[in-house]
Parts: C-alpha cells; sequence; structure tokens
C-alpha cells in the first residue's frame, strides 16, 4: 500500500566504528556495532517513531511530529552517552571510548511505500548528516518550525547550506549552541583576547576572500556548492565548517582525512577528526593533510576585528 504523509525524517550515524574494526577485528567489532545501533533504535518506538531500516553503522526512521523526533535524537545522544561510561568503566578499547553520533532531521510530504519512504525530506536528512559533527544535531527551518515555542530557542542558526544532488540550498539550525563560557577552550587553552572578532579572512592560491557573521557559516569543500573551494582530490566536498557565535570563530571537521589546525608560525599542529576548535589570531588550516606538509591544501587564516577592516558582502 502507497501512502503518502506528512513525516519528519531521521537519520542517524554512528561515526568511529572503522576504529573498532582495526582493534577489535571484524567478527568482535560488527557485533559492538549491530548491538550499539539496535540500542540507538529503540528511541525510535519509544518516540511514536518507525524504524524504517538500520544501515550499517547508522539508521533511518520517520516520525509524526517534529517534537518526536527531536526526543527520539535526544534519546539517542543519550544511550550512547550511557554505553560509552559504562565501557570507559569497564575498561574498553579506545574505539569504542571514541564512538560518536550524528543526527540529521527533515520534515516534508513523504511517500511510504512497501516498508521503505521516498521524497525530498529523505533527501535531505540524508544529506545534510554529511555537515553534522560529533555528537551533533541538525534540524531543516522547517522541523524547527514544528517544535514548541519553548524548544525553539535551544536551536542556533547555520545559516543556509547546499547539500549534495540538491539546486537549493537548505536553512540549518544545529541543537545547543554553544555560547560565551559554554564555548569550548583552544587545545592551547582558552582564548583571553578581549577584542572580540568581527570576520575571518581565508586564503587559498588565488582565492582571498573575508567572511562576517552574516555569512556564517562557511563551508569548506571541493564541491562547486562550497562557500569556499578548494580544488583539490584530498579535499572532500564537504571538508571543513567555520560557525561564528559568542564572539568566537569555530572550525569543525566534517571529512574522513581529518583537518589539521597550525596556529601562527609553530611546529604544534591541532588534528580535528569530527571535532572542533576555536580559532584565534591567524595561522594555516590544512585540509586532508597536516599544514607542515608543504604538498597538503592549506587555507590560511586571520580573524580580524572592525578595528582591522569592515568586510563588505560582495
Amino acid at each position: 500500500m502507497t501512502r503518502i504523509a506528512e513525516r519528519t525524517v531521521l537519520f542517524a550515524d554512528l561515526r568511529g566504528s572503522t576504529a573498532l574494526y582495526e582493534t577489535l577485528g571484524n567478527a568482535e567489532a560488527t557485533s559492538v556495532v549491530t548491538h550499539t545501533v539496535a540500542a540507538l533504535g529503540r528511541a525510535v518506538p519509544a518516540c511514536s517513531g518507525t524504524l524504517i531500516k538500520t544501515l550499517g553503522d547508522g539508521l533511518m526512521a520517520v516520525f509524526p511530529s517534529p517534537a518526536d523526533g527531536l526526543q527520539s535524537a535526544q534519546q539517542m545522544h543519550e544511550e550512547l552517552d550511557a554505553l560509552v561510561s559504562r565501557g570507559r568503566e569497564r575498561g574498553a578499547s579506545p574505539g569504542l571510548r571514541g564512538l560518536r553520533l550524528q543526527v540529521a532531521l527533515a520534515r516534508g510530504e513523504v511517500v511510504e511505500m512497501g516498508g521503505d519512504c521516498f521524497g525530498d525530506a529523505v533527501n535531505v536528512s540524508a544529506r545534510l548528516i554529511d555537515h553534522a559533527s560529533d555528537n551533533e544535531t541538525l534540524i531543516t527551518a522547517e522541523v524547527l518550525a514544528g517544535l514548541p515555542a519553548e524548544a525553539q530557542p535551544r536551536f542556533r542558526s547555520l545559516g543556509w547550506m547546499h547539500l549534495r544532488g540538491r539546486a537549493e540550498p537548505v536553512q540549518v539550525h544545529v541543537l545547543g549552541g554553544r555560547r560565551g563560557a559554554d564555548m569550548p577552550p583552544t587545545q592551547f587553552g582558552f582564548v583571553t583576547n578581549t577584542l572580540e572578532p568581527e570576520a575571518v579572512r581565508l586564503i587559498w592560491l588565488n582565492a582571498n576572500e573575508v567572511f562576517d557573521g552574516d555569512r556564517m557559516p562557511v563551508v569548506l569543500g571541493r564541491s562547486p556548492q562550497a562557500h569556499f573551494r578548494v580544488d583539490d582530490s584530498r579535499v572532500s566536498r564537504s571538508h571543513a565548517r567555520v560557525d561564528w557565535h559568542g564572539g568566537v570563530f569555530q572550525l569543525t571537521d566534517l571529512s574522513y582525512n581529518g583537518t589539521y589546525v597550525r596556529f601562527g608560525s609553530g611546529d604544534e599542529v591541532v588534528t580535528l577528526r569530527r571535532s572542533s576548535c576555536t580559532l584565534h589570531g591567524a595561522g594555516s588550516i590544512g585540509l586532508g593533510g597536516s599544514p607542515l606538509d608543504p604538498l597538503a591544501p592549506c587555507v590560511r587564516f586571520e580573524l580580524l576585528s572592525f578595528t582591522d577592516t569592515v568586510p563588505h558582502r560582495p
């Protein structure tokens, strides 16, 4: 039976499973991943949803309302946190302790047929998860609009994003935007400079562009739809993302090859793998390779305040 209905579509992806296969071997790692995905899947019927399918180290589900989908996403994050905590207490391998979860939700009209779902909301949710960082939940504007008024302030806008295979950009929001004292420190400690940066300059080859807060987020990648394109085979289509909030610029790795940050001209490099760090001062961002490697594609960055320059929108 075929049915057309308005649904909230959720995709969840378990990251870090590759390390499990390297440390535990195929049989044991498969058992751990299967058990973990099954545990996450229990949050679907518990929130009035329907589990459509599991996808190796992820799953797809649909819900009647945005609130149901969001509640399920929160329960999945909590379940994974509990599994990782128990594993840490029992001396589990670093691979298990390194598991992370990305969730994406979209809402729209879907076609339900033969136990599966099809439609633009399905495609958007499946592509949006590529832009999520570790333990992030991303939602579209349609999902946000369907949430209770008291839940909406918990989300921070990431602006419009271009998704792979889709001509029109999508307005995206992230759950639990960090602000003020909740901002994460850099791997060199908290930033104490009181001059608040207002823009970031990115330079690669002949490309030299200034992005202010109104143009955030900025996706760096190989895709023609990337906001700052770096056309190199080692660079993912959507490789990294720069956000601005609370007066701080934050860089998040979205790739499988990693993002590497060198502050100033020192020899110390911060490695990001599906994680984030706060940018400060100036330096280099290596996409898929260390800035210390002269052959790696590196984007130079410089944080600017209005005392330095006033960025103008093109």
